[in-house]
């Protein structure tokens, strides 16, 4: 027997309590009374933002002003007219090196931790993490109010690839030195319709 099925029987056999596993559909969960104001909240509080589109407010108006300085934006969405190209349309995922802004569709919301999840619809999913800046698109009608519920609301789906992704990407050393980027987009911005 080697020592990690050794170490596993002696805890077994020294086990003296067994708990079932609980039973996670009849336990109460958080649910919020607005969860398009709990979702802006934690997606600011993450770092991130998110607005709501006003009534006849133009997408593209929003992502040009909140990034005027954008010269390469990417997006496969039919309506982004602000898109200076299309990723699909490039040979080699090497060339998305240098990208300004990335303009992406969101599937679902949660507005326990401001996450959205975003299913593979481009040839490169290196869009989602290597442009500067995310622009996530999500229906307000879409959000949910803990990933509990938005994994089930995935149940039964095919996906070759999808993730969630919540406010820009962050990491820090042991000395406490903060990174924004390292790891994907240094600005996230949600913008839902």
């Amino acid at each position: 027997m080697s020592s990690r099925e050794e170490i596993l029987a002696s805890i077994r056999k020294n086990t003296q309590v067994r708990y079932d596993k609980p039973d996670i559909a009849d336990m109460k969960r958080l649910s919020y009374p607005d969860k398009i104001e709990q979702f802006c909240a934690i997606s600011r509080a993450v770092g991130g933002m998110a607005v709501v589109l006003g009534e006849g407010e133009d997408v593209n108006a929003v992502i040009r002003r909140t990034y005027p300085e954008a010269m390469r934006i990417a997006s496969v969405l039919p309506d982004i007219s602000c898109a200076t190209f299309n990723p699909d349309n490039l040979d080699d995922p090497k060339e998305l090196d240098g990208t300004d802004v990335a303009v992406v569709k969101g599937e679902i919301g949660v507005a326990e931790n401001g996450a959205v999840w975003i299913p593979q619809t481009v040839k490169y999913k290196a869009v989602y993490f290597i442009s500067e800046k995310l622009v996530i698109l999500l229906d307000r009608n879409k959000i949910v109010d803990t990933m509990y519920d938005a994994y089930r609301e995935l149940d039964g789906q095919e996906y070759k690839f999808g993730t969630f992704i919540s406010g820009p990407s962050k990491t820090a050393d042991i000395e406490q030195a903060l990174v924004m980027g390292a790891h994907g987009a240094k600005d996230v911005l949600v913008i839902l319709m």
